[in-house]
């Protein structure tokens, strides 16, 4: 038995039908108000929150009866919280949007949501910007220095049916990248586990193991410059970092890529290139009303174009 005293007491949760199929980090997180994401994430880790009694990932989807162990902890102040006067430039943004979702060309250097010393995302953002849709959720996330095409559902049911839609690789995801290197082959799959790994400030780092999980990479390349190759880049599965990590295993890692790439970046000193030149291209999936299909592209922005438009093309 849990003994109950003053202030905040463990409380057990059971997942209702509402929340069914939400990752475990985003249902403490709308439990616990004002609790910021880094302590959220040091519960899961160290095995105060449990599932059923038993440890869970902070992406273990939640089924319907589950319950939630939170254990006893103060909310304290609130997190800070965008305005919708602030978030209004991202309206500009939104490249495809319907009753259920809506498509989001996010630019590079904005997060998809807050944590690790951001206050808020682009997920906080669109909830203060469509004042009372607190039930606007990420269907999946993109690196905050990537930019483009990036799905949030704006109901449950919505939610369920693209989460269902990822893990079933149904989710066509195309991204265009500038890798390093002279590029002397044509298509190339990389097929090759990932381990992710925590470096000791935090921060994510994510290397090929044999431990970790299956990953599958398709690089076709676009066009060829001197010392750098456009790619088109396919995801038949979305692990953290996947292309960055699967191109630097090739030799070719993604300009501009500081973690995973070379100090001394020839594109980075030969233009105006300051980002991860990593683009989400095109999303398409089904919709979760009709089945139709969906198909939503993004363009390469001014910044990026101007990089290619300053390499030396190679016929």
């Amino acid at each position: 038995m849990e003994k109950n005293g003053p202030g905040p007491q463990v409380r057990q949760v059971s997942v209702t039908a509402a929340d069914a199929d939400r990752r475990l980090d985003n249902f403490l997180l709308s439990q616990l108000k004002g609790v910021p994401r880094s302590r959220v994430y040091r519960m899961i880790r160290s095995g105060e929150v449990r599932v059923n009694k038993g440890r869970a990932g902070p992406d273990r989807r939640l089924q319907t009866g589950d319950v939630v162990r939170i254990p006893p902890v103060r909310t304290g102040v609130a997190a800070p919280r965008p305005d919708g006067a602030s978030s209004r430039w991202l309206e500009r943004c939104i490249r495809y949007e319907d009753r259920d979702l809506l498509v989001l060309d996010k630019p590079a250097g904005l997060a998809v949501h807050g944590g690790s010393g951001i206050s808020f995302g682009a997920i906080e953002m669109l909830r203060a910007l469509r004042q009372g849709h607190d039930d606007f959720e990420l269907a999946h996330r993109l690196d905050r220095d990537t930019s483009g095409c990036l799905l949030i559902a704006k109901r449950r049911p919505a939610l369920r049916h693209l989460h269902a839609l990822f893990r079933d690789g149904a989710v066509q995801k195309r991204y265009t990248a500038l890798l390093l290197g002279d590029w002397d082959d044509g298509r190339r799959v990389v097929d090759a586990p990932l381990l992710t790994t925590h470096r000791r400030n935090g921060e994510r780092h994510v290397c090929v193991s044999a431990d970790g999980k299956p990953s599958r990479t398709v690089f076709r390349p676009a066009q060829r410059f001197a010392g750098a190759a456009l790619m088109a880049v396919e995801l038949d599965t979305g692990r953290t970092h996947q292309i960055r990590v699967h191109a630097a295993h090739l030799g070719h890692p993604v300009a501009g890529d500081r973690r995973y790439g070379p100090e001394d970046d020839p594109v980075v000193a030969a233009t105006t290139l300051d980002r991860l030149f990593l683009h989400a291209a095109s999303l398409e999936f089904t919709s979760p009303r009709d089945g139709q299909v969906i198909r939503v592209e993004s363009p390469l922005d001014e910044k990026l174009a101007g990089v290619l438009s300053a390499l030396v093309p190679v016929t």
